[in-house]
């Protein structure tokens, strides 16, 4: 297997349990071969791309401040040359300029003053006279105001427009313009009120900037994420079908799936190597299946033909398949028919386990039985054998003439009393014990009939706590006896070949007690065989469980987006789907699970007494949101107090089961009704509903595992089947059962009957049940 394994890498790759990926696109290839470099690119690019945006933000706004700054130094030369040119006339006091000021502001626009610029009116002293806007914490000179060693103060025009630290050490764009009389007019902008547009531009800047670089970080870090957990998800896929590869491979089986429409078929690593044979492609075709195929077992060609007139939509078949070595391996196959939203085909899909060695137990049983039962016919006594429980296990034809039995009152597994009451029991007219020491569990005895014939009955326990009977003709030695006492001679001979008959006899016994033992140990191997099946789908269900939590938690993870969008509401929506499915098959794998317990035994109930009335509203609060979306009608009628001895737990799920069954086959508008009985010494609850009813043919299906009324082609409701098998096992197992009456169009009552105390151990009866 391992040159398979290295010769169908890639093909491997491509598939999960015969589920083909994307992986498989040529495009996805070539993406996950550059993913590596794309890892280490995408980062580097994006930071390349930050620093260009941030250089060019920079030069932006280097260029925009000089920019401003031009504009405010223009706009102060041309309003300080405008108001010079206005203020010519001879100043006056000091209202007089407040007044020539004001007219000026007037007669200029009126964002002439905004961002904080001043105008100041100073006589030939270089006292202000007058300022606009009008203000209290304008200094007494102009000097005061610009300081003493500012060169717009000696060369006013002829400074032009200065940038200058002004005496509150703030920084300001001012000019002076000289006016007649020795008279000057000052303009003053503070710098910081100039560039208070560009700080506001700026600000805008550095804001898309730093959005830009955290939509742009985080782009990265979603990518690096997704990328690692894409990466860490097909790590996942492939550590789990290893995990079910190996957990198959320890069970003898495989999986299996049919791509009807394709005419391909699909062997996980298990089968393979429970076959013997290398793995060359991915699926194997029809035709190479078929010629594997006994020719005597199973024809595919039929099949397929049924499965696509939807005449059968599961399939249960034992067959066998010729191995690598050229022997037969007998393989049992379950599948069932699933539809493929991707392709819009169908697939059966299923699982194959080896039974050739219970084939051959099976076989070896069949042909120990056959030569045993020959055996017992053969011996010409009376021969019968009970079990632990008092049960019939076989008897021959003489013990079946002796006690004038029916050929059905000798079925196997019929009660000792069942058996002796069809039949007649021979008069017996003495009973004689004998003298001589027993074994413990043994004993044996004569009983004379009333058609005078004598019968020596020898009866001993088996291992097992059953016994086995057998019954001698001894009426010929009994006369021989009568002979010998003519004469001494003829009574010590015939005493001689009474003990020589008598150990012969008990010889036989012995014999056949050792067949009979023999014949239940290999019907305990078999059975055991089947508890270990139901053990190992019960560890199966727990070991699906581990990786389902998994799915189901990161799911929702992503669906809450903890560590981020996922970049598309798909994906949200993907990840509901996946939750919302991982759901249901948790409950599926639940249902097994519990199945797999009853079957195998391992389902200890603890018995308690329960108020029924508050066990039916528990179970009614795990079925109300669905009845509430359909808006059906729940009524309860129980009388108080009335309680039963049961488990807690599992009463509950036989109410939840038939709850949730009745509210599903129940219509919008519909009713569903709990009733509860109670009936000499135990309870009925009735469930009732006015649902789409159970045809009359389907209600023998219902009840045992997996069975449903509508098929694969036809379904329209969910569900694995368990449910009401669930319920039937509990109810049984509480020491009651479960009916169920229905007629289509009308609705359907379910009874379960559960005793109100607990009822009494089944054990063996006493006395043995002899041959009288």
């Amino acid at each position: 297997m391992a040159s398979a394994d290295a010769a169908c890498g890639p093909a491997r790759v491509r598939t999960i349990l015969g589920i083909t990926r994307s992986a498989g696109h040529p495009t996805y290839g070539r993406l996950e071969r550059a993913e590596p470099w794309l890892r280490r690119a995408v980062p580097a690019l994006l930071a390349l791309f930050l620093l260009a945006l941030a250089a060019s933000a920079w030069l932006q706004a280097r260029d925009g401040r000089a920019d401003a700054l031009r504009d405010a130094t223009d706009d102060i030369d041309v309003l300080a040359t405008l108001a010079a040119m206005h203020l010519q006339s001879p100043l006056g006091d000091r209202p007089a300029a407040a007044a020539q000021l004001a007219g000026l502001a007037r007669s200029l626009p009126a964002s002439a003053f905004a961002r904080g610029r001043t105008l100041l009116l100073t006589d030939g002293s270089g006292a202000v006279l007058a300022t606009y806007p009008a203000s209290d914490s304008v200094p007494p000179t102009l000097t005061d105001l610009l300081g003493e060693a500012q060169p717009l103060t000696t060369y006013a025009d002829r400074a032009g427009v200065m940038t200058i630290r002004v005496a509150s050490r703030e920084e300001a764009i001012a000019t002076v313009r000289n006016l007649p009389g020795s008279a000057q007019i000052a303009l003053v902008q503070p710098l910081h009120r100039a560039l208070a547009g560009w700080r506001a531009r700026s600000f805008g800047h550095v804001s898309l900037l730093a959005a830009a670089t955290v939509a742009l970080v985080a782009i990265g870090v979603v990518y690096i994420l997704q990328a690692s957990r894409a990466r860490a998800a097909d790590e996942v896929c492939e550590r789990v079908r290893r995990r079910i590869d190996a957990a198959l491979s320890r069970g003898r089986c495989g999986l299996l799936d049919w791509d009807i429409a394709r005419g391909r078929i699909y062997w996980s690593d298990s089968l393979y190597e429970l076959l013997g044979y290398e793995r060359c492609d991915e699926f194997l075709s029809f035709g190479e299946v078929n010629d594997m195929v006994h020719p005597e077992d199973s024809d595919l060609y039929a099949l397929a033909g049924r499965l696509a007139s939807t005449s059968a939509a599961s399939i249960d078949h034992d067959f066998r398949i010729r191995s690598a070595s050229g022997e037969w391996v007998w393989l049992r196959a379950r599948a069932e028919l699933v539809g493929d939203p991707e392709d819009v085909g169908r697939h059966l899909v299923g699982i194959a386990v080896d039974i050739t060695e219970q084939r051959r137990l099976v076989e070896q049983n069949a042909t120990a039985d056959a030569r045993l039962r020959e055996a017992i016919e053969a011996i010409s006594e009376a021969f019968v054998l009970w079990d632990a429980d008092n049960r019939l296990v076989l008897c021959n034809s003489k013990f079946q003439k002796l006690h004038h039995l029916s050929s059905d009152s000798i079925a196997p597994g019929l009660a000792y009393a069942e058996v002796m009451q069809s039949g007649r029991a021979p008069i017996v007219q003495h009973q004689l014990m004998r003298d001589e020491r027993q074994d413990a569990g043994a004993r044996t005895l004569e009983a004379q009939l009333g058609d005078g014939r004598w019968l020596q009955i020898n009866e001993r326990r088996t291992r097992d706590g059953g016994y086995v009977s057998v019954g001698t003709d001894i009426t010929t030695l009994k006369r021989h006896e009568e002979k010998l006492l003519d004469s001494e001679r003829q009574l010590i001979a015939t005493i001689g070949d009474l003990k020589k008959s008598r150990q012969k006899l008990e010889a036989q016994a012995q014999q056949l007690a050792d067949l009979a033992e023999r014949y239940l140990d290999q019907k305990a191997q078999a059975e055991s065989a089947n508890r270990a099946k139901s053990e190992f789908l019960a560890n199966m269900s727990h070991e699906l469980r581990t990786p389902l939590n998994a799915i189901l938690g990161f799911a929702e993870v992503m669906e809450s987006g903890i560590f981020g969008a996922l970049g598309s509401e798909k994906y949200v929506e993907y990840c509901r789907d996946i939750r919302s499915s991982g759901h249901y098959l948790l409950s599926v794998i639940d249902d097994i699970l519990d199945m797999s317990r009853i079957e195998a035994g391992r389902l200890r109930l603890v018995r308690q007494p329960i108020v029924l009335y508050d066990a039916i509203v528990r179970a009614l609060k795990l079925v109300n949101e669905q009845a509430r979306a359909k808006g059906l009608a729940v009524r309860i009628e129980s009388a108080p107090g009335l309680t039963v001895l049961a488990d807690e737990r599992g009463l509950q799920q036989i109410l939840v089961n038939l709850l949730q069954n009745a509210v599903k086959f129940t219509p919008a508008g519909g009713r569903v009704t709990v009733r509860t009985r109670p009936a000499a010494g135990s309870v009925n609850i009735y469930v009732e509903d006015n649902g789409i009813g159970i045809p009359k043919e389907a209600i023998h299906k219902l009840g045992q595992p997996f069975e449903q009324v509508e098929t694969e082609s036809n379904r329209t409701y969910k569900g694995s089947g368990l449910g009401l098998a669930i319920a039937r096992s509990l109810s049984e197992l509480h020491g009651g059962g479960l009916r169920i009456r229905s007629q289509e169009g009308i609705g359907t009552i379910v009874l379960v009957h559960l005793p109100m105390e607990k009822p009494p151990m089944r054990g063996f009866h006493g006395a043995a049940a002899s041959l009288h």
